[in-house]
């Protein structure tokens, strides 16, 4: 075709574009044969849009198309990474949005000059992409990086050991299959079901209880006392010293009017009269304060 027959480049763009769009919607003809061809078309296909792209100027509306049908030619690359965190009882749509963010800058950063194929570049960014929101937006509910990095390896055994048995394994299989302990099993199951933290006040589901916090603890009488008991302390040492002393023999040591006057060699009257002396004074005091 000559120079002045040449479709325009954007008549190229566009018969790309349909072409992916047909690649990526077109239902294939053969079920049986469906996955291998269409990972190899989709391989394909990746490979001559990465071509197509790389000549194109970012920013153009060329670009952004051809950009766009890359994006979705390699969903099915973070649907697949994405299942690999379905046990973290988060919403898959969330998990893809987040994984087609690692794949979109893995598109805007791949260089096919260096000789690697695109799903090996970039699925290390989908699927850091999405341990990266697990990390930082998921996770109320901090667990040490050891047992985190276990429990990946424990859910994995986890994976393996039933695809192989046809079944659940069991806690024993899966410490045997690690070559650790059972309770270091138990404690990573745990961690990884540990995502968020549970209100004190929320009632436990299921079982009919009222909330934590109201099945901790019990009341304590001497609280209402507290602060009575910091008022008096204020006001005692506005009293002389032979006063306090005798109301601390009185209601703290608990002696008697008679044993104080012994104790201090005066009349039991004196003492008395010191009593309703110093009672006088801290209610003055008191209504001062208040």
């Amino acid at each position: 075709m000559s120079a002045s027959t040449a479709p325009p480049q954007e008549a190229v763009a566009e018969a790309v574009v349909e072409t992916v769009v047909e690649a990526v919607t077109e239902p294939p003809a053969a079920p049986a044969a469906a996955p291998r061809s269409r990972g190899a078309d989709t391989r394909a296909l990746t490979q001559v849009l990465f071509a197509e792209l790389k000549e194109l100027r970012p920013g153009t509306p060329e670009h952004d198309r051809v950009r766009c049908a890359l994006i979705e030619a390699n969903l099915p690359l973070v649907r697949y990474a994405a299942a690999r965190f379905r046990s973290r009882n988060e919403p898959m749509e969330d998990v893809v949005q987040v994984g087609t963010i690692g794949l979109i800058n893995a598109i805007d950063r791949f260089d096919p000059d260096r000789g690697v194929q695109f799903p090996t570049f970039a699925m290390p960014t989908v699927v850091g992409e999405i341990k990266r929101y697990f990390r930082d937006n998921v996770r109320t509910v901090h667990v040490p990086r050891r047992l985190h990095e276990l429990w990946v390896q424990v859910n994995s055994a986890t994976e393996d050991l039933t695809t192989a048995f046809g079944r659940s394994p069991t806690t024993a299989e899966i410490a045997e299959r690690l070559r650790i302990t059972e309770e270091e099993v138990l404690s990573c199951i745990e961690a990884g079901r540990s995502y968020h933290a549970t209100s004190l006040e929320a009632a436990q589901e299921g079982d009919g209880l009222p909330g934590l916090l109201d099945r901790l603890g019990y009341e304590d009488p001497a609280l209402d006392g507290v602060e009575h008991r910091d008022l008096v302390r204020h006001l005692l040492v506005q009293l002389p010293e032979r006063e306090q002393r005798i109301l601390l023999l009185r209601y703290y040591s608990n002696l008697t009017q008679s044993q104080i006057s012994a104790e201090l060699g005066v009349s039991q009257m004196h003492v008395s009269r010191l009593l309703a002396r110093s009672f006088q004074r801290l209610r003055s005091a008191n209504r001062i304060e208040a």
